[in-house]
């Protein structure tokens, strides 16, 4: 592809080489350039790709996009911009050939709700017939292909060639998260959303590695309503005006509130053996009941986005109560058969904020005994440790502190952390330092109407030791442990 050609919607200046130059390939990764490379020079948090430029040239690359001053010979196109971030995304997009524009582009934004409200917003469309992609925290899925997610929103450059690929493959629709990482680092720039979706928003991502306050992470999430032609947000949260501030869309409004468009009403909370679950009322511009094998008033706020969002695309009331009365969402309070006595769940909460909210949620299911089996990651704020060890030991009833990715620490170490949060409160506890241990004994333990919640892995395959990753998946554990148990009986 010629240079020109991609250079179209930028502004530029060629402050070395020449315009007429034939490109092979786009990356940001000096690991990835070969011959005849176009080489993004990224400044990001950790190095500067910057520092690369003599690198990548000796491998190939014969155009660099830069925003500062580099050296290189003058066979070598260097394009100079405001912003190489900002321009990457654009250039990205006219390298795959504008993908976004032959899809329906969905985009969920807010602290919580993201993932499972983008797989319940798939799950209705593929009910209803449409080829749906999905970019998000878990995966990216297109058509049979699963590829592992490295970060909730991928580089501009990713995003579009998954783009590519989605409509290639004859997707209709792409739904995907889209963090406030992502809208502050420009990687959906230049993308026109069909939908974009506000959740809810909580003080979180605030540090020096994310947004240096919470005023920042609300602009951030805020961007999305100004690159999408229907907003739909959530109108019982405090922060909604300030997310919507400078919005360029139609809005709807979801929620409890009378002045919601679509509004939840008459809550239940349903169980059985081995699941939890709510029931509830559609009201405003749909009214049917439905039902969600997923606890929680989180629960309800999720499928009632999803429905706001599939009701434009002609979707029939039987689709929508079909997909989720069995939508499951992996390591997102995922229920695990173990015993018709006891509940056991899986779930991503890997901080005190998260894990509160579980907690509390499940308390409404008035359990026999809540567990909460947890540890945290190592290499990483100590006062989460303490945190989330104060808040399940106020909230449970019996907290079973292990290990969990301690990465480069002593779990050790992590453990004693984490029981200066409990033992701040009156809350019980015992510390089992294998994981795979703590489980069984919390499986051989359940008492009947005991909720168990292994908190902290969700659908991570692995844990993280002295930088290898070794393969370990709760799933699979919990199954080992049930056939161990049936051999020794």
């Amino acid at each position: 592809m010629r240079l020109t050609e991609l250079l179209e919607e930028i502004e530029y200046e060629c402050v070395n080489g020449s315009l007429d130059t034939e490109i092979t390939d786009i990356v940001n990764d000096s690991r990835q350039v070969g011959e005849g490379s176009l080489f993004f020079c990224i400044k990001g948090a950790v190095s500067d790709g910057h520092q690369y430029a003599a690198e990548v040239v000796k491998k190939g690359a014969r155009v660099l996009v830069v925003q500062d001053v580099v050296e290189v010979p003058e066979n070598v196109t260097v394009i100079r911009v405001k912003d190489s971030r900002l321009a990457m995304s654009y250039i990205s997009a006219a390298y795959y050939g504008y993908p976004a524009r032959e899809l329906k582009v969905i985009g969920v934004t807010g602290t919580k709700g993201k993932t499972t409200t983008t797989y319940m917003i798939k799950s209705i469309l593929e009910a209803a017939g449409y080829k749906v992609g999905l970019i998000g925290t878990i995966q990216t899925i297109i058509g049979d292909e699963v590829i592992p997610a490295e970060n909730t929103t991928p580089e501009s450059c990713t995003v579009q060639k998954y783009f590519r690929k989605m409509a290639d493959a004859g997707c209709e629709f792409a739904v995907m998260e889209v963090s406030s990482q992502g809208l502050m680092l420009h990687r959906t720039a230049g993308v026109m959303f069909e939908i974009g979706v506000f959740t809810n928003l909580q003080s979180d991502h605030i540090g020096p590695a994310e947004h240096e306050s919470f005023e920042d992470y609300m602009a951030c999430k805020s961007m999305l309503f100004r690159q999408c032609r229907l907003g739909i947000v959530n109108e019982d949260d405090p922060h909604v005006e300030e997310i919507l501030k400078g919005h360029t869309c139609e809005v709807e409004r979801i929620g409890f509130s009378p002045k919601a468009d679509l509004r939840a009403s008459d809550v239940k909370m349903i169980s059985g053996p081995g699941f939890l679950g709510v029931h509830y009322q559609v009201q405003g511009k749909r009214n049917f009941e439905v039902e969600v094998d997923i606890p929680g008033k989180f629960s309800v706020y999720n499928s009632l986005t999803a429905i706001a969002v599939c009701s434009h695309f002609h979707v029939t009331e039987e689709q929508i109560l079909a997909t989720l009365k069995k939508e499951k969402v992996k390591g997102r309070i995922e229920l695990i058969k173990v015993s018709d006595k006891f509940t056991v769940m899986l779930d991503y909460a890997h901080n005190a904020m998260s894990l509160e909210s579980l907690l509390t949620t499940l308390r409404e299911y008035h359990p026999h005994r809540l567990i909460c089996l947890f540890g945290c990651g190592g290499n990483r704020d100590r006062n989460r440790r303490y945190q989330m060890g104060e808040v399940s030991g106020r909230l449970a009833d019996l907290s079973i502190i292990t290990s969990d990715n301690p990465r480069f620490e002593n779990p050790e170490d992590i453990i004693e952390d984490i029981l200066v949060g409990v033992r701040k409160t009156d809350g019980k506890y015992i510390k089992i330092t294998d994981r795979k241990e703590a489980m069984a004994w919390a499986i051989h333990h359940g008492e009947p109407g005991d909720i168990i919640v292994m908190a902290g892995k969700g659908h991570e395959t692995y844990q993280e030791i002295k930088g290898v990753k070794h393969p370990m998946d709760e799933r699979v554990l919990i199954q080992e442990i049930l056939e161990e148990d049936g051999k020794e009986e």
